[in-house]
């Protein structure tokens, strides 16, 4: 699932005076995670026909990092419930990978959630009773992969999201940001296609804000795709591309760059140390 970087070849620029076959100037394919093409969503509620998706197509290429955005009632929370396959379109495609998730039945459709898609909820979604590594193992619980194998990634998982020391502990043992820190770690333990998360940062305050989306920056840098819905724009500019629906329709895909990106991340991370200079 690892995004590829194109970096420096050492290859001398200058063109080659032995004689050898033309190299081709186009560009391999980007591999998507998911791609919607057309997509639409309809409900017939009594005699009327809600509308809520009108015809919406982009691509997700793997390791993109994309921020969802709209007002109430722009088709936001259905694209949601589609791309994490909670449910399927009226018409259109809705591609994960080379599924087409319109043609699959409920079973194949639950069993693409817990394998390959990984969900971060504003509510963080822990189970009380279950410790931070339990936690994290849930996915594997509902497909019977749990062994010393599983154990130790959920381990090794827990402690890059900097849950080392609370790997016994339970939810109301931790914080806010701990708990959110658990569902992230959660949300990978199968490989997914792309981690889904749901206005991930809703009930933190700023200073573990900007920890979750360190956070998020690090495994995007590592190749994992990334699709949030936010409705902050302070969150949406430290994404590669943001994506602003409008009444059910695309009013906007626009790219973040990144010096802009960067920008926003130096901000963000100044203004929590000035809030973290005034409380002490």
């Amino acid at each position: 699932m690892s995004a590829s970087s194109v970096g420096l070849t050492g290859e001398s620029l200058a063109p080659s005076l032995e004689t050898s076959p033309q190299r081709s100037s186009q560009k391999t394919p980007a591999k998507m995670a998911t791609s919607i093409r057309d997509l639409k969503k309809e409900w017939v509620l009594k005699s009327e026909t809600v509308r809520a998706l009108r015809g919406v197509s982009f691509e997700v290429p793997e390791g993109d990092y994309i921020a969802i955005m709209g007002p109430s009632g722009s088709g936001k929370s259905t694209l949601l419930n589609l791309l994490g396959c909670l449910d399927k379109p009226t018409s259109g495609t809705l591609m994960l990978g080379d599924d087409d998730i319109g043609s699959l039945n409920d079973d194949q459709l639950a069993e693409i959630r817990s394998q390959r898609i990984g969900f971060v909820f504003q509510a963080y979604n822990l189970i009380q009773q279950l410790s931070v590594v339990e936690n994290i193992e849930v996915p594997l619980y509902y497909q019977g992969k749990i062994g010393p194998a599983e154990r130790k990634r959920a381990i090794e998982l827990a402690e890059r999201v900097g849950l080392a020391d609370r790997l016994d502990h339970r939810p109301t043992q931790l914080s806010g940001g701990q708990q959110q820190r658990v569902a992230i770690a959660r949300s990978l333990i199968n490989d997914p296609f792309f981690i889904l998360a749901d206005e991930p940062t809703g009930n933190l305050d700023s200073v573990t804000t900007d920890e979750i989306l360190a956070i998020f920056d690090q495994f995007n840098d590592e190749g994992r795709t990334i699709i949030m819905v936010t409705h902050e724009d302070e969150l949406a500019d430290r994404a590669k591309r943001v994506i602003r629906l409008k009444d059910g329709m695309l009013a906007l895909d626009a790219t973040v760059s990144e010096e802009k990106r960067t920008a926003t991340r130096i901000a963000q991370r100044k203004a929590v140390e000035e809030l973290l200079a005034r409380t002490g």
